[in-house]
């Protein structure tokens, strides 16, 4: 998908001050300090990697005031969007992180994050892009540098073979499934989900949206490569 440049975008991330910013920083600057420095407390901190224009993000944060909510955006033009709704949102649990998710691990610390979603990430078709795939065991892998004991991961997306995909890395490298479902709204809406941009078209075409829940298994996962 081919990006459209949004004149300022840059400038204004940098002044807003919901906006973490990254470049030309250290990883070990943010690790371990996410809820005391940054959100001033002591609750749990849940992540969106790849949140395009924060419709999810921000209506999770809504919602959730008692959990503290990152917003993790690769492109400037997609992330200044989310800008011009965080400011309706009264409460103060969402930043935003600016970021290519292939840094992830190292802005958290071990067991600094209970839960990460990812919404309709980048199915990256071609087998020699395998590892880009945020559900790859190489993402994983990473994940599980940070997330705490029991932490877990929802992932939703339209693309089936990128579904079936992530369910077998989730077989093979030890993760436990918690929940899974190839048409999540095959009898309506389905209740208590908070629908992104990309599911609300795409329900409304009638388009299955498949959904799974997963967590860590601690000392009992695999991320070799497969012969």
């Amino acid at each position: 998908m081919r990006l459209r440049n949004i004149p300022g975008s840059q400038e204004r991330i940098l002044e807003n001050k919901y906006t973490i910013q990254t470049d030309g920083a250290d990883g070990a600057d943010y690790r371990g300090k996410w809820a005391k420095e940054f959100f001033h407390n002591d609750h749990p901190v849940h992540i969106e990697v790849g949140m395009g224009k924060g419709k999810f993000i921000l209506e999770m944060a809504r919602q959730n005031p008692d959990i503290n909510y990152i917003g993790i955006e690769k492109y400037s033009s997609v992330l200044v969007r989310a800008l011009d709704h965080r400011e309706e949102l009264e409460s103060d649990n969402l930043l935003f992180l600016r970021m290519d998710a292939e840094d992830i691990d190292q802005y958290f610390a071990p067991g600094e994050v209970a839960k990460i979603y990812l919404n309709f990430s980048d199915p990256w078709p071609k087998d020699r892009h395998a590892k880009r795939r945020l559900t790859s065991r190489q993402f994983l892998e990473r994940y599980d540098r940070f997330l705490v004991q029991d932490g877990s991961i929802q992932f939703k997306t339209d693309n089936r073979p990128l579904f079936d995909f992530s369910l077998e890395e989730i077989k093979d490298t030890g993760w436990i499934l918690d929940e899974c479902s190839f048409d999540l709204h095959a009898d309506g809406p389905a209740p208590n989900n908070v629908m992104t941009e990309y599911e609300e078209k795409f329900y409304q075409k009638g388009n299955p949206i498949c959904r799974l829940v997963c967590h860590r298994n601690p000392g009992q996962t695999d991320y070799s490569e497969k012969e």
